[in-house]
């Protein structure tokens, strides 16, 4: 994967189709987004093959269509792009990222019982930071 995977919100809709059928065709691709985005299939398959070449697919041929496959998971990607936009938008201070969510965002109890649990295990896992 490219060091930074930042993609706009179609080539994530586009990916996400991958992810969950773990590969897909165009056709697949267009079935599953045209409802939604009333998108030609020419406009997927563009999607795809600019995807294939930032490397976060790989296509292989079964008769007279490709297939394509991710070749990075979904956390990567979000991994990369949350990095890209605490640097970006937070000079990279990641408290003052997870301090504007949790400001941001109305948040119900259980929410914030599944934050403190995230920060327990993050300190159990990584007692050092």
């Amino acid at each position: 994967m490219h060091s930074s995977a930042q993609l706009s919100d179609l080539q994530l809709a586009v990916m996400r189709v991958i992810w969950d059928r773990g590969e897909a065709t165009v056709a697949e691709v267009h079935e599953v987004l045209h409802d939604q985005r009333g998108l030609a299939t020419t406009t997927v398959a563009t999607v795809l093959t600019r995807l294939e070449k930032r490397g976060v697919l790989c296509h292989r041929r079964e008769g007279r269509q490709f297939v394509y496959e991710p070749t990075v998971s979904e956390e990567e990607v979000q991994r990369s792009m949350v990095s890209e936009l605490a640097d970006r938008v937070f000079r990279g201070d990641v408290t003052e990222l997870v301090s504007h969510l949790l400001d941001g965002r109305d948040m119900s109890p259980g929410d914030l019982q599944r934050v403190r649990a995230l920060f327990e295990e993050r300190s159990r896992r990584h007692p050092e930071e």
